[in-house]
């Protein structure tokens, strides 16, 4: 088709604002997706997607649309993961567009992911469109979100379409303002290929299936194509589009979004934001924007059973077949037996991944507590990457330790700033600003919404931070976050011994003024956890050589005078000292089985 007739644009949004749901109304109005096969949330393949109500693989669909000027246009979708865990995905899926659906909950306004979103956006020089959803809802507030929305972003009133996605007002008026309003592909067809790859999937028979947007050139024949990141080079098996299922093309046209099968075995071979050019006669440059996607959060998982040991290792490496960000190696525990570290690009991803395990696969599994990877200096000048509390090298030997640090913007009602204050600078959070999105003239007291920014350390977000943010506000303030930089910091291991022997699964890397506080809390916890035995079994927590808490599980005790009636005190005292002869023994010799509750008690350290 002519490029003058294509729009590719995206829907950008807060989670649970909508997305998916005005998607499946634009298919559905566009006639690309009849009522007989039409679902909720049709883009969402995964049950995950669907009972969280949040995208986490972004997808593709080409729609056809005649206009009321009577010209028919090429209408190319393409739904973007949802979650700040998949920024990059997010700014890949972005680029790919030129224009973007802004959609807005009336009853709930601006949230921090909007605006996250709203900044990648500009800064690729997208065409905005904002779009106020759930106008159907009883408490919606078009108006006071209307007006938010021009304040803080600078749209006018006359830009911004009242829509309900549930029941489809307002979705032709999107459709046309699609077509007025963003611009059409500036690419030119005689140019060199240049494409982008916005996502990637593993398909048994096709090998890896590179989602792209066209810049330049054309994409056609089987002649070998190239990709400028990574090297790699392969002979295309098929090109299409997506209909919103597979569809083959003869081929790729300038400006067009659609797929390339390329044959190979690896997803990692074919990454997000790599650039597609023909090997025979490659473009000058590269794409901008690309980078390796890489893991922030790192957790072991082991399987309950270890006889699942195998099956674990055989769906990890199906997992990986589609999801490039996700890396794994075999670790061994000596609590825990043999598992594998995983990473992750953050805990939402951690927690799809663990699901999926289970869900899919039918494995029972144990994951240990996050951690984040930390930079340590030795005394040798040598740096090293340490993701496991385990890996930490003796202190001695350690110079600096230097952890991530993350930018959180929050933004909750006025009425909740003290205890989301408190909340984060108890966190070793540091305040940068505070904005107010609306005037507390507007609406009632307590109710304007705020915007705090703070940096903070990102291990101290990980656990627990957004269920403590939800829960200190009622539910109603939202998060974004970013990795910043890596600061030096007084961050000491905790190691937990029970019984005298190291548990290295429990350990912990900690701030110095944490430290204390933190193995108190985890003994006393373990106390509660632990089955006793039929000896003492001590638990301490240590930083270095020094335990710094202790705590004691006592032993189960049999009454071996039960049966002495009267006699000599020497026959009662013979009893009791086999007894602790038996005891020491036991204590020398035997194990101590730690439950998997007891690895559960390091998520739950905040906690009253």
């Amino acid at each position: 088709m002519d490029q003058s007739r294509i729009r590719n644009f995206c829907i950008i949004a807060h989670i649970d604002h909508g997305k998916s749901t005005l998607a499946d109304r634009l298919l559905e109005v566009t006639g690309t997706v009849s009522k007989r096969d039409m679902a909720e949330q049709l883009l969402d393949s995964m049950d995950l997607e669907r009972e969280k109500g949040i995208t986490i693989k972004a997808a593709a669909a080409r729609m056809s649309y005649t206009a009321s000027d009577g010209d028919t246009y090429e209408l190319n979708l393409i739904d973007t993961p949802g979650h700040v865990d998949f920024t990059y995905e997010v700014s890949r899926s972005l680029a790919a567009c030129e224009g973007a659906l802004l959609v807005v909950d009336a009853s709930q306004g601006i949230e921090a992911q909007t605006l996250a979103n709203v900044y990648l956006a500009m800064n690729l020089d997208l065409k905005l469109i904002p779009v106020l959803n759930k106008i159907d809802l009883p408490h919606a507030e078009p108006e006071r979100v209307s007006a938010e929305l021009e304040r803080v972003i600078g749209f006018d009133q006359d830009e911004m379409i009242a829509a309900s996605a549930k029941d489809g007002t307002g979705v032709p008026a999107i459709l046309e303002a699609i077509v007025q309003r963003i611009p059409p592909p500036k690419g030119n067809p005689e140019a060199p290929l240049k494409a982008l790859i916005f996502d990637s999937k593993y398909d048994a028979y096709k090998g890896v299936v590179a989602h792209v947007r066209v810049f330049d050139g054309r994409m056609s024949g089987r002649a070998d194509l190239a990709l400028m990141q990574t090297g790699s080079e392969f002979e295309p098996l098929e090109f299409g589009t997506f209909n919103p299922a597979m569809r083959a093309l003869p081929a790729l046209e300038c400006g067009e979004v659609g797929y390339v099968a390329t044959g190979m075995k690896d997803v990692a071979d074919c990454r997000v934001g790599d650039t597609i050019t023909l090997r025979g006669a490659p473009a000058a440059e590269a794409l901008p924007g690309y980078r390796q996607a890489k893991p922030m959060v790192f957790a072991g998982i082991y399987p309950t059973n270890s006889d699942q040991y195998q099956d674990l290792r055989e769906a990890l490496a199906k997992l990986v077949l589609n999801d490039a960000s996700l890396v794994y190696e075999p670790e061994s525990s000596v609590a825990l037996g043999f598992g594998f570290r995983c990473g992750f690009l953050g805990l939402l991803h951690l927690e799809i991944i663990g699901e999926r395990l289970e869900r899919e696969y039918g494995l029972s599994l144990l994951t240990t507590a996050p951690s984040v990877e930390y930079h340590v200096q030795l005394t040798n000048n040598e740096e090293v990457i340490v993701d496991n509390p385990a890996d930490l090298p003796d202190p001695s030997k350690v110079m600096t330790i230097s952890e991530p640090w993350a930018n959180i913007d929050v933004i909750t009602p006025s009425r909740y700033i003290g205890q989301v204050m408190d909340l984060v600078t108890g966190r070793r959070g540091q305040f940068l600003r505070m904005e107010f999105l609306e005037a507390e003239s507007d609406v009632a007291p307590g109710e304007a919404r705020v915007l705090l920014e703070y940096d903070v350390p990102m291990a101290e977000i990980l656990v627990d931070f957004y269920d403590h943010l939800k829960g200190s506000t009622s539910g109603y303030a939202s998060l974004d976050y970013q990795l910043k930089e890596y600061r030096p910091a007084r961050l000491v291991k905790v190691d937990i011994l029970v019984n005298g022997v190291p548990v290295d699964a429990l350990s912990l890397i900690t701030h110095s003024s944490n430290a204390d506080r933190e193995g108190r809390v985890l003994v006393s916890k373990l106390r509660d956890l632990i089955p006793r035995q039929m000896f003492d079994v001590p638990l301490q927590a240590a930083v270095g050589g020094k335990i710094i808490a202790r705590e004691t599980i006592r032993a189960m005790r049999k009454n071996v005078l039960a049966k002495c009636y009267g006699g000599d005190i020497t026959r009662k005292r013979k009893l009791l000292e086999k007894q602790a002869e038996g005891k020491k023994k036991m204590k020398r010799v035997g194990n101590v089985e730690i439950p998997q509750e007891a690895f559960m008690a390091v998520l739950k350290l905040r906690e009253d």
